[in-house]
């Protein structure tokens, strides 16, 4: 066997396509389709000043060193510690050198000096609790640096597990979101370039090129979504493209989702931020959270 462009070893058998790769064809394709992907959706322009949500794992790295490799934008990272003891330690120390080498800003802002409270203390409900705080933080600083777009680094496998996610529980409104940004001047727009990349393949792409701690968040087992994503990849591995067909036919419905009607957004009495409820859900979170830890400490008093 050998690579299609050259007489080089493959080091990847791409099933759906049925294409061999060298490692350096591999990264050129890699890197050209992501491109493509920003290019045709129009998702960056010149002079933009963009932020990237930097975790330290293989998807935010990847999509650091690719977007560092544009002209004509301003890139920042932004890392948030939820405090995840033995996990979050790692990967921060894989962003800050990153950032180091590359002479990226790196601003790492906590889930503890902003909220008084980390993910290890709400142990029940860690995945939501995790994501709506660091979706608040994070947007609170692109706005605060002032940045045109806030890039993450959601790959295909997370947008299939997320549209099947919503298809499952027959949230419309939030499939809507998916593809379309909430509008509203307190938020910053983001953009996902690494939308149309599988995860084998940003994996691939990530050991090939850096060195990256690939544990997984202790936390994550607990979650809806990996029933969904264990159920999705067996699909793909006995339908090779499959996660492309999933994600085809959510484009195809989207102009349809338009005229679905969304709930008006208001002020949260309690922080000002845009909510549709009563209060928002990072309040809500926070006082569920800070009520069940008091609540754990006078019982073990």
């Amino acid at each position: 066997m050998r690579c299609d462009n050259c007489d080089g070893a493959p080091v990847y058998n791409r099933r759906y396509s049925g294409q061999k790769f060298c490692h350096d064809h591999f990264t050129e394709y890699f890197e050209r389709k992501v491109k493509k992907t920003i290019n045709d959706s129009g998702m960056i322009k010149r002079g933009e000043r963009i932020g990237v949500a930097l975790s330290g794992g293989k998807d935010s790295i990847t999509l650091l060193s690719i977007l560092n490799k544009m002209e004509d934008i301003e890139l920042f990272a932004i890392a948030v510690d939820e405090g995840i003891k033995g996990y979050r330690e790692k990967s921060l120390h894989v962003a800050k050198k990153f950032c180091k080498e590359t002479d990226i800003s790196l601003e790492i802002i906590s889930f503890k000096n902003s909220f008084g409270v980390t993910v290890d203390e709400t142990k029940d409900h860690a995945c939501s609790f995790c994501g709506v705080l660091r979706r608040r933080l994070l947007n609170d600083r692109a706005k605060e640096l002032g940045l045109d777009k806030l890039a993450t680094g959601h790959n295909l496998d997370d947008e299939t597990q997320a549209i099947m996610i919503n298809y499952i529980r027959g949230d419309p409104e939030r499939l809507l979101r998916l593809s379309n940004s909430t509008h509203s001047d307190k938020f910053v727009p983001r953009i996902k370039p690494l939308q149309e990349m599988p995860e084998k393949e940003v994996g691939l792409y990530a050991v090939l090129n850096f060195n990256i701690d690939f544990s997984e968040c202790p936390y994550a087992g607990d979650s809806f979504r990996t029933g969904i994503r264990d159920f999705i990849n067996t699909l793909e591995r006995d339908n090779p493209g499959i996660k492309f067909s999933i994600k085809r036919g959510y484009e195809k419905l989207t102009p349809y989702l338009e005229s679905y009607p969304t709930k008006e957004l208001k002020e949260c009495p309690l922080c000002g931020e845009p909510t549709s409820g009563e209060v928002c859900k990072v309040c809500d979170m926070l006082q569920s959270t800070k009520m069940f830890i008091n609540d754990n400490k006078n019982r073990r008093e």
